[in-house]
Parts: structure tokens; sequence; C-alpha cells
């Protein structure tokens, strides 16, 4: 998957991958940016509950199951020091449907988690960084 972002004025940017959708970046205006979109950060916590959710449904749906509504909501703890990386994040599920138990809610939030969210297994990913400036490629590690 490869995902472009493309500078536009100031501290704000727009991405763009393979879904052709954009989406907009912008740092808070007390570090030199627009507050015209939304953080990285806020964005991390997105995907993870875009991923975990798409799961969710998809689990539901062929459990024969099909929630009345569904939203969480998504705690994120981030370190005092740079990086400032996420500590501690918690999700929080709000469904509620007929013959929603709880035995088959709980199994899909843990397959989600466990198996099929790879938002939340990247969280945990080891990451190798390299960068390359006008075709010479370097590496951090």
């Amino acid at each position: 998957m490869k995902v472009v972002m493309e500078w536009k004025d100031h501290m704000y940017f727009e991405g763009k991958g393979p879904s052709g959708h954009v989406v907009g970046v912008d740092a808070a205006e007390s570090v030199g940016g627009s507050n015209r979109a939304a953080r990285p950060m806020e964005l991390l916590l997105n995907g993870l509950g875009g991923c975990t959710s798409i799961d969710i449904l998809s689990i539901l749906n062929k459990m024969r199951l099909t929630p009345a509504s569904f939203h969480l909501e998504i705690d994120g703890e981030r370190a005092e020091e740079h990086p400032k990386r996420f500590t501690k994040i918690h999700i929080h599920y709000f469904l509620e449907g007929e013959n929603l138990t709880e035995d088959k809610v709980r199994r899909a939030v843990q397959l989600s988690m466990e198996k099929y969210c790879s938002a939340a297994h990247s969280l945990n990913a080891e990451i190798t960084a390299s960068f390359e400036i006008n075709g010479v490629r370097y590496s951090m590690n």
C-alpha cells in the first residue's frame, strides 16, 4: 500500500492512498498549523476505530446478526515526552439490537482485536525507517 502526502501550505498536507480519497492533515495553530484538518494521532485512532468497526460488522453479519445501532469511543493516553506515543488505548464499544447477546458481541470484538484488525496489530509492529532524498536512500537503523 502506498500513500502520497503532499504539502499544501503552512503545516497542512493532503494524503491520498489507493482508494483515491484525500485526507487532510494539519497541526495546531500553536505549532504553525492552521487547524484545517485532523491531527496525525487523531487519524491513527480513527484508523483503529474504523478497522475494528468494519471487522465487527462483518463478523456479526456472518453470525446473521445486524445491530440496530453501533458506535465506539477510543481513549488514547500519550506519553508526556517526545515522541509522545500512545501508551494506552482503550476502546469502548456500544452496540444495540435484537439477538445481540453479550457472548456473540464479545466474540466478534475478540476476533477483531486478536486476529483480524490489521490497524491494531500494526500499532505493535516493528517499523523500519528509511528515507530517500532525490534518489539517494538512507537508513535510520
